[in-house]
């Protein structure tokens, strides 16, 4: 298990700009650490508060959370236009195919209207999802994170625009997407780290149970007592999402390197999971994160989330602040 206290990691070059030199008189930072400590100095209180009473309650949050923050970065960069409504003559991001089981609006809704009672006006519903990841990442056993903040939110939502990569991708279609938003190899292997929490439904893996590449057979890879046990929750043939399973199969509410343990044993659920371990491109990545005793992991997926949460941020006069994070500001 990663140690809560075992990773601190600020953007590389991300925020340099807005710490001046001695001497130097700048305008105020529009992105960096402790963004609103003058603005709205309860703000990160007001978030953690939430993000505690609702883990507290349901443990599956911490998955919601990391899957609504790739989900949002990936579409656009980070700016919270996963979280805005389909409108007449406008069908929004979070009604593509690959957002339909995203959740934790909910808590992303109430800690905006907390915020907004404490500091109208001030913290983007942006920056409030990725302060809720990083602090339900922690509370889940995770490495602690240090995003930036100033994030604005953005004013454009289009399910057309959604191209996540997915649960049957291969390794070289995966490296290509991650490229595509400036993450390389080591970001991919190590963000997929955070399938050590959450499920996933029959509808995305039961081809790899029955019928793996139209073989007629399951997936070698899978370990066949695996698939003896899928089989058993989710039946051939059988229609909508199916049952949810563990990704994990052994910390499935952890967040450790219990996952990486699972790929070498063939435990993966999702066929992009597994290949992880057989390409030669991320096979050494699986093996140093799975070790048993102190992992790479926890310091790289640091590292590699507040990378994937600098992508695309909309800074300073950018984007807007929106007074609820399910609509555009009129």
């Amino acid at each position: 298990m990663v140690a809560t206290s075992e990773v601190v990691w600020v953007a590389e070059g991300a925020v340099a700009a807005n710490f001046p030199s001695p001497g130097t008189a700048t305008a105020a930072p529009t992105y960096g650490l402790n963004f609103y400590r003058n603005s709205c100095p309860g703000a990160e209180n007001i978030i953690r508060a939430a993000v505690i009473a609702k883990w507290n309650s349901d443990k599956t949050i911490t998955a919601g959370l990391l899957r609504m923050f790739f989900h949002d970065c990936f579409v656009t960069g980070c700016d919270a236009s996963l979280l805005i409504l389909s409108t007449p003559g406008n069908q929004a991001e979070i009604e593509a195919g690959p957002n339909l089981t995203i959740h934790g609006q909910d808590l992303i809704n109430t800690i905006k209207t907390n915020l907004e009672a404490a500091c109208p006006g001030v913290v983007s519903c942006a920056d409030i999802i990725a302060l809720a990841t990083r602090d339900v990442v922690l509370l889940a056993g995770g490495p602690q994170i240090l995003f930036p903040t100033g994030r604005r939110d953005g004013v454009v939502s289009l399910a057309s625009a959604v191209d996540v990569p997915g649960p049957t991708d291969t390794v070289t279609q995966a490296i290509a997407a991650f490229n595509s938003i400036g993450l390389n190899v080591n970001d991919l292997t190590t963000l997929l780290g955070a399938h050590t929490v959450g499920v996933a439904h029959c509808l995305f893996f039961s081809d790899r149970l029955y019928n793996f590449q139209g073989t007629g057979v399951a997936d070698p890879t899978m370990a066949p007592a695996l698939v003896a046990a899928l089989k058993s929750v989710c039946p051939q043939g059988a229609t909508g999402l199916g049952n949810p399973v563990a990704l994990d199969q052994g910390t499935e509410f952890i967040v450790d390197t219990s996952y990486f343990q699972q790929l070498q044993l063939n435990h993966g659920i999702l066929q992009i999971d597994q290949e992880l371990t057989h390409d030669a491109r991320t096979s050494g990545l699986v093996k140093s994160f799975g070790q048993f005793g102190p992992s790479p992991w926890g310091f790289s997926f640091a590292r590699s989330m507040v990378k994937l949460g600098n992508v695309g941020v909309l800074t300073g006069t950018k984007g807007q602040i929106r007074k609820t994070c399910g609509a555009i500001n009129t």
